[in-house]
C-alpha cells in the first residue's frame, strides 16, 4: 500500500465498536513485493483495535521455491508464513495471528498431489490446515483470472476431483475460490465429494465489471438462487467478505472518500442476510480478505459494518459468525 492509499483511507475514520467482542479473521494474506508490502507488522497495525485473537493466512503466490520440482515449490510459501508466526511465540499479544495456515497445491495433479500435502504438513505440522486452488476463471478478456491461471470449468475435470479427494485422507479442508458463473460447478463438485469440507471464499465472487456491469439486480437475483442451492451440501461453509474488492462493480476505490461502515451496510446488507439465513451462523464467518478489501476501505470500517448489521443477532450467533464458526472449521 502506497502513502497515497494510506491518505485516502485516513479520510474516512471510525472509533472501533464493541472492542469486546471477539474476532477470529479467518482470511488475510502476506507478501512483501517491490511495489507491495503485507506483512506481520502491516496486519497487526490495521486490526488493533477490534479484539482479533486468531487469525488465517490463505494462499497468495507468496515466496514459492525458485527451484525444484514444480509441484512442490508452493510449499515455499507455507515455509515463509510458518516463520512469520513463529514470530509470536515469545508470548506477544500477536500470538493468534496465523493460527493457521491455507497453502497451494495443484489438485490437477491427482493422487500424486499426496506428495505435495505431505511437504506442506512436514513445514508447518501444528498450523496447516488446507488447500486453495482457486478456480477463477470467465470467458470475457475484461476479467482477469485468478493467480493460479485456471483451466476453463476446472472443477469438472476428473483429475482435480481426483486431486481433491485426497485432501479428507490428510484431514484437509478446501477453500474454494470463483466467481458466482462457476456456483453451478461447485455445487455438482460438493455434492459428489461430501467428505471434503468445502470453504467457499468471498461469497461466491457476484461479479459487476465486464459483461455484469450495469446488471447488479440481475448478478443478485442468480447469485441469491445458486447459493440457496449450495447451501443444499452441509460440507459447504461461507466466508462473508471480500465484496469490497474491484470486481464486485461497486466503485468504492473510486470515490472521493471510502465508503462509512453504515455506507457499506447499507450496499452489501442483503448479500450477507442471504447467506446467514440459507447456511446458518455454524456455516458462516466472516472475513477480512486483507489487504485485498483494503483497496475500498479500512479495517475498522469493514469489522464496524459486520458489528452494526448483526447487531440484533443473539450472543451466541453473532459468537459463531465472529469467531466460533472460523475456529471450529480451521481447527484452531
Amino acid at each position: 500500500m502506497t502513502l497515497l492509499d494510506s491518505q485516502w483511507l485516513a479520510l474516512t475514520e471510525e472509533d472501533p465498536l464493541e472492542t469486546g467482542l471477539e474476532i477470529c479473521d479467518p482470511h488475510h494474506h502476506h507478501w512483501d513485493r517491490a511495489d507491495s508490502r503485507y506483512m506481520r507488522e502491516e496486519l497487526a497495525e490495521d486490526l488493533s483495535g477490534h479484539r482479533v485473537a486468531k487469525t488465517v493466512f490463505v494462499e497468495c503466490g507468496s515466496n514459492y521455491f525458485s527451484t525444484g520440482p514444480e509441484s512442490l515449490r508452493p510449499v515455499g510459501e507455507t515455509v515463509f508464513v510458518q516463520a512469520i508466526a513463529d514470530q509470536g511465540l515469545a508470548g506477544t499479544e500477536a500470538d493468534g495471528l496465523n493460527a493457521g495456515i491455507v497453502g497451494h497445491a495443484n489438485l490437477l495433479l491427482g493422487d500424486a498431489v499426496d506428495e505435495v500435502l505431505e511437504a506442506h504438513l512436514d513445514a508447518s505440522p501444528d498450523r496447516f490446515r488446507g488447500i486453495r486452488h482457486s478456480a477463477a476463471w470467465h470467458e470475457s478478456s475484461e476479467i482477469r483470472p485468478s493467480h493460479s491461471n485456471p483451466p476453463a470449468h476446472m472443477l469438472s475435470l476428473a483429475s482435480f476431483r481426483s486431486g481433491l479427494s485426497r485432501l479428507s485422507r490428510y484431514g484437509l479442508s478446501f477453500d474454494a475460490w470463483l466467481f458466482h458463473t462457476q456456483l453451478g460447478e461447485l455445487h455438482d463438485l460438493a455434492r459428489q465429494d461430501s467428505d471434503t469440507v468445502i470453504i467457499l471464499n468471498h461469497m461466491g465472487g457476484p461479479l459487476g465489471i465486464g459483461p455484469f456491469a450495469g446488471r447488479r439486480a440481475e448478478v443478485f437475483s442468480e447469485w441469491k438462487h445458486q447459493m440457496a442451492l449450495l447451501s443444499e451440501c452441509e460440507n459447504v461453509v461461507v466466508k462473508l467478505g471480500g465484496l469490497q474488492m474491484a470486481i464486485s462493480g461497486f466503485g468504492w476505490h473510486r470515490q472521493a472518500r471510502p465508503p462509512t461502515s453504515l455506507e457499506l451496510q447499507a450496499e452489501l446488507e442483503p448479500y450477507y442476510l442471504h447467506c446467514i439465513d440459507q447456511f446458518g451462523v455454524d456455516r458462516c464467518m466472516f472475513e477480512s480478505n486483507f489487504p485485498v478489501d483494503k483497496a475500498s476501505c479500512s479495517y475498522t470500517v469493514l469489522w464496524n459494518f459486520f458489528k452494526r448489521m448483526t447487531h440484533g443477532f443473539s450472543e451466541s450467533e453473532r459468537k459463531a459468525l465472529f469467531c466460533k464458526t472460523a475456529e471450529r472449521v480451521y481447527r484452531i
